[in-house]
């Protein structure tokens, strides 16, 4: 071994005794078998006899120094530096009692050997081998890290330790800053703002551009209310194995009272959508295991603590989470439920977490199927029982005036019931609806809670939806809602209408004259009696009786109060009216089959409904029937292009909310039904360049025309409003329609990279994130999209370039945008190759090749013409030979001929060279030919196989060749020592990666320069 050897070969100034014990010692403590605390023991032994110390130290010194110059960890290295801590800790553990006399006065834990050890330590920090700052700083580290807890040192040498560890903090070696992070781990001072250690700590886990430092880092840092906002910033750390400890950090060192809710929920939500499993194993395993235990395992307590009403949806996902660590489905039952004989929670014992752990519970047992089925019986009724159930509390849920909404106690509880009333509308779905009585009574009750008028608008939606699941027809689905929408709209009321005075009048007349007949009838039959008339004394008794019950009828009539009530239809039109039926159509129209066409039911409700909602003066109901109108216009073409102008005008003029609604619905519609909606034709125009002018017969009338232009411009002027939420929603829209191939336009590809670079955008992450999302995924569907990418390259470089001073867009490097752009049209990032064989022997980069020469020649001596040759070096051209390589040539000799700038030069002999030597290995000639530029849509295997990053910067070869070996020890190695093992994985691109199918084109270059051109 080479250690060995440098031993035996060393000739000492000790007794031979001394030397062979020494010797002897660092020997057996290289091997792996020997025992490092009994060597520890027989050398100290060794080391107390002697009177005078000093030589000991220095042989001491002297074959530690064989095992420092060493940076690999070998592990007789390794056995080495644990055997030397053991040996120095073992005068800390009995310090304050073996001290001399003489020495009483110092400090008592100072041990002669520890402090010549640390002495010696620190003033080899600043040595100017790696491996020596390395070692000195792992020795500090397992000396600081193997004392008691009650240990101390001098203040002076405590200084010079914290000084020295914070400069080896900053060291270009990751493994000399790892050692030194946690080295300090006990000089931390948790509590002080101003302790050099945690201020380092933290600018450590912000800056240092290696993980292993910041997990270095993040395994000893200290938890205080400085330190916590960093520690939860590396959440979110690009690297899965920081990520993963940090959220261990956090179970295992921080307690739950020391986040904010907001932090609670945050945590957990990114926890469990991480798209590490690794991750998400952590925070299932240790993170919510770790919060329970702080509750006494109370699942309830647990949600109180994460606000369920306003995060229900991760709280839902934390509840599954914990379901889904639970042996088998019996320890579920009925665990942190308390559930009466029927099966229900009391209405009074309803709150917010049980509802919402009951209805998270038994979705969970139904999610099982069969296995769960048993288990699911025992915690939810019979779909009667629980109908009524919920048709009791519902109607319960009070409304409140103007005046009650204003206090938040009354405000907070109905907000509170109307949570519980969504969660048991949501448990409707576990029911066992086979029955046909319940089934009956669940549908009746659905129906009956939408016709109240005191639901609340929040709950009709699910209303619908549980509906809608339970009619399986479209046609009963828009019959039944129709007929609600209908009660609702015009409700039957009781009217009370006034009685008119001639009618009492004739009333009266008849009672008079009906008293008179009485009367008359009645002498009559006496005189029939006293004539012993009996036939006709019995008619007249039979004529009495129909007279008195005629005049009994006439005085109840009269009896009848003056104002009579009658049951009428009243049509309401107040909001809270309208954006209930409004809501209700638009469910219905998301649940109907898309190829299901608009019936007279479904047009009726539009002309009585929908259409004179669009100018009500109330805003939330302008938003809605927006939203109505763009859903049916899903369901007929016919439909969609007699709205068309009505869409695009409310995207103009309206409220913005309203506004990014009807984009919203145009955006869909072309996504549907591409540009035919207005009568434009499909075939696109075969030429693709930005400057060409669009033929009149491309579009089969005026009117068409003009509507497409109205569209795209409207589209783009909103690429530049001030409204984030709006300009946001027309790039994602943008960015949609251009990656399904409805529209195919590279000016309107260099609007959207201007967006994403833009300094204006910066803060708007959904806007970065959509962009940047789409142009990888773009880029990689097609060779198609790859020539849309190279045409627009040039317009946005000019536009970076001659950005004004006072244009935001002044400040992004132009660079890095060539060198995103060269990237994106790499022939080799294909997810299909070309399978035209025409097109194989080209790629966009041949074609950008020719691009950027002639560029070159429109002005050899512009500032940017030493951009152009450097992304001419960077492209990867195609390998075959041809006339295509030979007019390249000859491209590239003309621009050398006139570009006068000596580091272009070199750039662009070095690219002729290279084209020269891959002709000559490529003698045979392909039948193929240099194609139009808007027509090169080939494929080339990979030739460069070193591609710069987004944002850096190339370097010259000799120069890479001259730091490579520096450049690997001092970035790219790192030891993993107190942090778990786990390898690690490359951070992913900054955009995804997908292979959707390809779809129609409609190329709106020409468009687009009309608009341009116009303006």
């Amino acid at each position: 071994m080479y250690f060995m050897h440098h031993f035996s070969s060393r000739v000492v100034i000790m007794t031979a005794d001394n030397d062979l014990e020494i010797k002897e010692a660092f020997q057996r403590a290289q091997k792996s078998h020997s025992n490092k605390a009994k060597l520890a023991a027989s050398l100290k032994s060794r080391y107390n006899k002697l009177e005078d110390k000093t030589p000991f130290h220095e042989e001491f010194i002297h074959y530690l120094k064989y095992a420092m110059i060493i940076y690999k960890r070998e592990p007789a290295v390794e056995h080495i530096i644990d055997f030397v801590t053991k040996f120095a800790v073992s005068f800390e553990a009995t310090g304050g009692e073996g001290q001399e006399e003489e020495e009483e006065e110092e400090q008592e834990d100072d041990h002669p050997f520890l402090s010549f050890l640390f002495t010696f330590l620190l003033e080899s920090h600043n040595a100017n081998s790696h491996a020596v700052r390395f070692r000195v700083c792992q020795l500090i580290n397992k000396l600081l890290g193997s004392m008691s807890e009650n240990a101390q040192i001098d203040d002076d040498l405590f200084d010079q330790i914290h000084e020295t560890m914070l400069i080896r903090v900053t060291d270009k070696f990751p493994n000399i800053r790892i050692q030194a992070a946690l080295a300090m781990a006990r000089l931390q001072e948790p509590q002080n703002p101003d302790c050099p250690t945690m201020k380092a700590y933290m600018l450590i886990l912000e800056n240092d551009s290696n993980p292993e430092v910041r997990r270095a880092v993040l395994s000893c840092i200290a938890p205080s209310v400085i330190s916590l906002p960093k520690i939860l910033k590396r959440t979110r750390d690009v690297k899965e194995r920081v990520r993963k400890l940090a959220y261990e950090v956090l179970a295992e060192k921080v307690h739950m009272r020391a986040l904010t809710i907001a932090q609670r929920v945050s945590l957990l939500q990114q926890g469990l959508h991480d798209p590490s499993e690794v991750v998400k194993d952590v925070v299932k395993s240790k993170l919510l295991p770790a919060w329970l235990r702080l509750v006494d395992g109370k699942v309830l307590d647990l949600l109180h603590k994460l606000d369920v009403e306003n995060f229900t949806e991760i709280t839902s996902e934390v509840l599954h989470a914990l379901f889904s660590r639970v042996g088998s489905l019996e320890e579920l039952q009925q665990e942190g439920l308390s559930l009466d004989e029927r099966k229900l929670i009391p209405v009074e014992a309803l709150t917010c977490e049980n509802v919402l752990y009951w209805r998270a519970l038994c979705e969970f047992v139904k999610e099982k199927g069969d296995q769960g089925e048993e288990i699911l019986e025992q915690l939810i009724p019979e779909a009667v029982i629980f109908a009524e159930y919920l048709y009791g509390y519902l109607k319960s849920i009070p409304m409140l005036g103007q005046d009650q909404m204003a206090d938040d106690q009354q405000l907070d509880m109905v907000l509170s019931k109307e949570f519980i009333g969504k969660q048991l509308i949501l448990l409707v779905g576990c029911l066992d609806t086979a029955e046909e009585g319940g089934r009956k009574r669940v549908l009746a009750v659905l129906q009956e809670m939408l016709v109240l008028p005191n639901t609340p608008i929040s709950l009709i939606s699910l209303l619908v939806e549980r509906l809608m699941n339970m009619l399986k027809d479209d046609d009963r689905r828009i019959q039944v809602i129709a007929e609600i929408i209908s009660e609702v709209r015009e409700p039957i009321v009781h009217v009370s209408e006034p009685i008119d005075e001639n009618e009492n009048r004739r009333i009266r007349v008849k009672l008079a004259e009906g008293k008179v007949q009485i009367m008359e009838a009645k002498q009559a039959l006496e005189d029939a009696i006293s004539a012993q008339d009996f036939g006709r004394a019995a008619e007249l008794k039979d004529r009495i009786s129909e007279l008195e019950g005629a005049q009994a009828q006439l005085v109840a009539e009269a009896a009848q109060p003056s104002n009579r009530e009658k049951e009428v239809r009243v049509e309401k039109s107040d909001p809270e009216t309208l954006l209930k039926c409004l809501t209700m159509f638009v469910e219905v129209m998301k649940q109907m089959n898309i190829k299901k066409s608009i019936s007279p039911a479904i047009n009726a409700l539009i002309e009585s409904l929908v259409l004179p909602s669009i100018a009500n003066p109330n805003t939330a109901v302008r938003n809605v029937a927006v939203t109505c109108l763009g859903t049916c216009a899903l369901h007929s073409k016919d439909f969609a292009n007699r709205h068309l102008v009505l869409l695009l005008q409310i995207s103009q003029l309206d409220e913005p909310k309203v506004r990014i609604n009807a984009v919203r619905a145009l955006i869909d519609q072309l996504l549907l039904n591409g540009l035919d909606i207005v009568g434009q034709s499909t075939k696109a125009p075969d030429d693709s360049d930005a400057d060409a002018a669009s033929p009149a017969g491309e579009v089969e009338s005026e009117d068409g025309q003009s509507t497409v232009q109205s569209i795209l411009t409207m589209l783009a002027d909103f690429l530049d409003s001030e409204d984030t939420e709006l300009r946001t929603e027309v790039a994602e829209g943008l960015a949609k329609l251009m990656y399904c191939g409805r529209i195919s336009s590279p000016k309107l590809l260099s609007r959207l990279l201007l967006l994403w670079y833009n300094p204006v955008t910066e803060d708007d992450t959904k806007l970065r994130h959509c962009l940047g999302v789409f142009l990888q995924l773009y880029a990689r569907e097609s060779r198609a999209h790859q020539d849309r990418i190279e045409e627009s390259f040039l317009p946005t470089i000019r536009t970076l370039i001659q950005a004004p001073a006072t244009s935001p867009l002044a400040e992004v490097d132009s660079a890095n945008v060539a060198e995103l752009l060269i990237e994106l049209t790499r022939p080799s990032i294909l997810n299909r190759p070309v399978k035209d064989a025409a097109l194989q022997g080209l790629s966009a980069h041949d074609s950008l090749a020719v691009r950027l020469c002639d560029e070159i020649l429109r002005d050899p001596k512009a500032p940017e013409v030493r951009l152009y040759t450097k992304c001419l070096s960077c492209l990867e051209l195609s390998a075959e030979d041809g006339p295509h390589r030979s007019d390249l040539l000859l491209l590239l000799k003309e621009v050398q001929e006139e570009v006068k700038n000596k580091v272009c030069l070199r750039v662009l002999e070095k690219m002729t060279s290279r084209l020269k030597c891959e002709s000559k290995k490529n003698p045979t000639l392909p039948d193929t030919t240099l194609q139009a530029l808007d027509e090169n849509t080939g494929d080339v295997d990979d030739l460069n196989t070193k591609r710069p990053r987004r944002g850096g910067r190339t370097k010259p070869a000799a120069g890479k060749a001259r730091k490579g070996s520096k450049a690997r020890e001092s970035s790219e190695e790192s030891d993993e020592e107190n942090i778990p093992d786990t390898p690690v994985v490359q951070r992913p691109s900054r955009r995804g990666k997908a292979a959707p199918a390809d779809k129609t084109k409609q190329d709106l270059s020409t468009l687009l320069d009309q608009e341009a051109n116009g303006s």
